[in-house]
């Protein structure tokens, strides 16, 4: 029941974007359509699950017994790196189209801090590793459900003629996501 409540509660309670407000940059910057906020969506979630493990392995069989946990900062933000570039090349091969819209958003994965953040709470709340991976991925589909809900909402205020110009773009996006963050505050209660 245990695992239950930490996926719930980083999918919906503790989201990542609209609660603890981590990785806003490629929320807003590539949630205007659904198809590149679902490609930037998942390679999140993969590089987030992936990167989850690895940290977690690294600081526990290395880190810990060498006593050098206070290098995790350094080593942390190098596994995500290195994990990147691996997403970056691969997707550069097998998805050319979706690797050319997400554009500069892909490498900036790297220093997405809801990735890091995510690897620091799996041992700041002294998960296992069951938990660590079931947090990391529930973050993750916690990333990409807020992602598409905002290329969603960006895709009807486009297709809207009545929006005033002053809000058109990123005013009303922060709007949005001020609203849906409201909304994803309101599931604090659930558990």
């Amino acid at each position: 029941m245990d695992i239950f409540f930490i996926l719930i509660g980083a999918v919906f309670i503790n989201n990542y974007v609209l609660v603890q407000f981590l990785g806003m940059c490629p929320f807003f910057g590539v949630s205007k359509k659904t198809e590149t906020a679902l490609g930037m969506g998942l390679s999140v979630m993969f590089v987030m699950a992936l990167s989850s493990a690895m940290t977690y392995l690294f600081f526990q069989l290395v880190l810990v017994p060498l006593g050098l946990t206070f290098l995790r900062t350094v080593v942390f933000i190098l596994i995500i790196a290195s994990i990147v570039q691996f997403v970056e090349v691969f997707m550069k091969k097998m998805f050319t189209a979706l690797y050319s819209m997400l554009g500069i958003y892909l490498p900036l994965i790297t220093v997405n801090c809801a990735i890091f953040g995510v690897a620091l709470i799996n041992i700041r709340d002294q998960y296992t590793f069951a938990q660590a991976m079931v947090n990391s991925i529930g973050a993750g589909a916690g990333f990409t459900l807020a992602m598409l809900l905002m290329a969603g909402i960006r895709e009807k205020y486009d297709a809207n003629s009545s929006v005033p110009e002053q809000f058109k773009g990123f005013p009303l996006a922060l709007f949005s996501a001020g609203l849906m963050s409201i909304a994803f505050m309101g599931f604090m209660g659930l558990i």
